[in-house]
This record gives C-alpha cells, structure tokens and sequence, in this order.
C-alpha cells in the first residue's frame, strides 16, 4: 500500500510538473463545463465528441482531456438546474428541486458554491474507492472464466433496463437486446463468419462504437432543441458564489452517506450518474429530521449537497468496473471505454498487466481535474451565466455539425455517418415513446463479450450448460439475474410480501 501512494505521488507530480498537461485539464474541464451547461447537451456526448477528436493524439494527452471533460460535464450540468430549472445533463435532475428555489430566494451563489463543492468532495471519495478496490476486484476477475464473463455482460444489460426505464421495464430489456443484436454485426470473432452484412465490406468488422454512440445520443437531442421553442432567461444577479464551508460541515454525514451511495450505483454497469442523485436525494430525505424535511423542495442545502455528491462521486464508482472489467459503469463510461479501445488500452482484469500503474494514472489524473473542476466553477460561473444566455436556435447547429464531424473524423469514412443518422433517428423514436437508449448503448458495448464469451464456453464444455452451474459464482450472478427479473412479476412482489409479513409476526411473538 505505501508503495502504491509512492508510485501515485510520483505520477501526480510528473502530471503537474508539465505545463502543457496543466493547460489540457483546465480547458477541458472548462469545456465540459460548458457542455454540461447547455441544456440538451450530455457528458455522453461530449465525451464521444471528444474521443473523435482525439483520434490522432496520444492516450495520455487523450486520457487528460477526456477525463477533465468528464469530470467537468457532470458537474455543470448544476448550472442550470439551479439559475434556470432545467437540468444541464440528466445527472443533475436531483438538484434542481432544491437549487432553483434558492435562485428565486435570490440565493444562486449560495447554491452554486455548495454545489461546485459538493461536488469536488464527492469526486474525490469516488476516487479513494477506485485506487482501493480496484486492485481486489482485477484480482478477482483474473480466476473469471468465459461463463462468468458472459453472465457478467448479461447482467449488466438487464440492470441498466431495469433500473432506467421511466415506466414499464421491459422497455428497457427490449432496447438492452436491440443493444445485443446490433453488437452481433459483422464478422464474429471466433469463425470469421460474417453475421447482417449484407455483403458489405463497411460492415464486416461490426458497428463502430464512437458513430453508433453519437448518434444515439447527438441526434436526438439536436431534434428535441429544434423542435422546442422555449426559452428560460437566467437570473441578472448571481451573488457570492465562494462556498459555505460551515454547510459543508453541518451536513458532513450526508455528504460521506451520499458518495458511498455514489460509488455504489456507479459500480452497477449502465445505471449512471442520474440515478445516484436522486437515490442520495430521496435518502437524504428520510433520514432527515421533520424540520429538514419540510425545506426539501424549498431550497435545502442538505438535498443539494447530497445529490450533488453522490452523482459525482458515481464518477469514481462508474470506473471500477470499466477499468477492471471492462464494463462500463454509466453511459458516459461506456464512451469513455470505446476511447480507451480506440487508443489502443483494453481495461479488463489484464489491464494491470498490460499497462502497469494505469489505475493510478488514471486516479491522478482524475484527482488534478477535480481541482480543475472546483477552480474553474468558482471562477468562472459567471462566464458560464452569460453562454446560458445565448438562445438554443445558436448553438444547437454547431453541436450538429460537430456530430458529423466526429463521426466522419474517426476514420475519414462517409459510411460511419451513413451509420450515425438512422441510429439516431431510431433512438430518437424510442425516446419519444419513453424506452430508454442507455440499455442499448450497453447491449453493444457488452455484446461483443458476451456473444464471444458464450460461444467460447459452449465450444469448451460441447454445448452443454451445465459447467456453468459448477462454477460459485456463476451461479450467484444466475441467482441476483433472476431476482432482478423476477422481482418485476406482480406475483413475486406478493410472494415477497407474504414471507416478510410472516417473518415479522414471528418476530413479535
């Protein structure tokens, strides 16, 4: 362990002791402010925007911007929940319950420095537990053979489609196996057998994630501004934004609460920074006092620190799982992962193995760009104040055309924007009627492991399922799988119902 924060140390001084790295961080974590700040606009997509344009860097100069645009998106998308009641990226949903009522008190810096606070706090937590658990859960996954990573990337799939569909959860199942079956395209890995090519040599090597991402999420929210003309004015005055330390202090329990509640949903591959906050809200929440209680929805320091926390803490917690095994955590994880692969990194159990020390590049990079974060949200909020002003009808077309141009920037091809604006046509459909499109991001992301894992293990064992259940944890990741599902069966939910009331009038005889 001493050797590890040595080696940490000497990775975060030869980060800071060059300028160039110093100059990438902060404009990138500015960038992903500002990203964060227009609504409509996402950390997803600024990410896979990025990765595009950072196709002829080096993965470290790579890993600088990306990471810094990550960590500063998440956080930025505070900026309007809070001056205009409309949450920059999904992430910050939570905040605005609480954040705009302090605007209309006229109270926007207050809420604007717990926040940017708030939020660096919760970064760095997530960040202990990624530098910590990490190493056990690579270890780990090194005795991980093809039925447990198969099952891995199957119950990734089914979480992410239960945990994010707005209403019915088959929804999210339905667009989880879309997610599958557009993986299954091109030529599978094991027999170069080509798979819905339709004899076209664009196809044989499957979808490219980077164009397939964009388009999922770039185009439907490009139709959404275009389509809807209202526009919200921000505040004139802003007010104090230097933070409430004596806040901070006075809800330190709910702020070390909410980012282990970070960390945790993070960790669930697909579920994302959006269900973090409200969770940590709606937890904050109960375990509140009745006088506490009643100023949630009025302006409650306590829900803005607590959501803000846990959504950027998930940050650290969406991590672990894509650095260890290679599955992305969140929606933006997951183009965090096709950026990793694009520059050459594989994450999974190896990962230590194949590039020694990367966890604690990454932990180091992660911790400057929350400073770059924190700096550039107290200095720069009025900046920020003033692009909210400009009207959507402005920068919606350059995000549009920065959409064309990442897709087509990644490999010089027309055919990856051939590609980009049916799936986002599609997803924008499927948003409209309320399916979720995080599941089929992680579908196709997963798939590929899951559909070459399977066949692997089928080959090995002759076709026979059986080996699977021989194996512990394949059995226990069968079991949580078919909780997960059943527990959405009326039938099930009473079954449980029953045994808990007859557990409990046990207990009081």
């Amino acid at each position: 362990m001493i050797e590890q924060f040595s080696q940490f140390f000497s990775i975060l001084i030869d980060l800071v002791s060059t300028p160039s790295n110093l100059i990438i961080l902060f404009v990138a974590s500015f960038l992903g402010i500002i990203f964060g700040a227009m609504p409509g606009l996402t950390a997803t997509l600024g990410v896979a925007l990025l990765t595009a344009l950072t196709y002829g860097l080096g993965a470290d100069t790579a890993l600088l911007a990306l990471l810094g645009l990550y960590v500063g998106a998440i956080y930025g998308g505070s900026y309007p929940a809070i001056l205009i009641n409309i949450p920059g990226t999904p992430a910050a949903a939570a905040t605005a319950m609480d954040g705009y009522p302090l605007t209309q008190k006229g109270l926007a810096g207050k809420a604007l420095g717990l926040t940017t606070t708030a939020s660096f706090i919760g970064t760095i937590i997530g960040l202990l537990f990624l530098v910590t658990l990490s190493p056990f859960i690579a270890s780990l996954a090194l005795q991980f053979t093809s039925w447990e990573f198969f099952l891995l990337a199957l119950l990734g799939i089914v979480l992410s489609g239960s945990l994010t569909s707005p209403d019915l959860v088959i929804k999210g199942w339905i667009t989880g196996l879309l997610g599958l079956f557009l993986a299954t395209i091109g030529r599978d890995a094991l027999q170069f057998f080509p798979r819905y090519t339709f004899d076209q040599p664009q196809l044989d090597g499957g979808l490219e994630i980077v164009p397939v991402l964009i388009g999922a999420f770039g185009i439907p929210q490009v139709i959404r501004a275009l389509t809807t003309k209202t526009q919200t004015t921000p505040p004139a005055f802003v007010g104090n934004i230097m933070p409430e330390f004596s806040a901070i202090k006075r809800n330190i329990k709910h702020i070390f609460r909410s980012a282990t509640i970070g960390v945790g949903v993070g960790a669930v591959p697909g579920v994302g920074e959006d269900i973090a906050g409200w969770v940590s809200y709606s937890t904050a929440k109960k375990t509140s006092t009745k006088e506490q209680q009643a100023e949630f929805g009025k302006g409650s320091e306590t829900a803005i620190v607590s959501s803000e926390t846990a959504n950027n803490a998930c940050v650290g917690g969406a991590l672990i799982p894509l650095l260890t095994l290679g599955i992305p955590g969140s929606p933006p994880a997951a183009m965090l992962l096709g950026a990793l692969l694009l520059h050459g990194i594989t994450p999974g159990p190896s990962i230590e193995i194949d590039h020694p020390n990367f966890l604690l590049e990454v932990t180091a990079i992660m911790v400057l760009a929350s400073f770059a974060m924190w700096a550039n949200g107290l200095l720069m909020a009025k900046q920020v104040l003033k692009v909210l002003q400009l009207p959507t009808s402005l920068f919606i077309p350059v995000v549009a055309v920065l959409c064309i141009l990442g897709a087509y920037a990644l490999n010089l091809n027309m055919f990856s924007l051939y590609l980009m604006v049916p799936i986002g046509i599609i997803a924008f459909i499927l948003g409209e009627m309320k399916f979720p499109i995080s599941p089929m991001v992680i579908g196709l992301v997963l798939g590929g492991m899951a559909d070459e894992s399977l066949r692997r293990a089928l080959l090995l064992s002759e076709g026979s399922f059986l080996p699977m259940f021989e194996r512990p944890v394949a059995v226990i990741l069968v079991l949580v799988m078919s909780l997960f599902i059943l527990a959405q069966f009326k039938w099930f939910k009473g079954l449980l119902a029953k045994l808990t009331n007859k557990f409990k009038f046990k207990d009081k005889k």
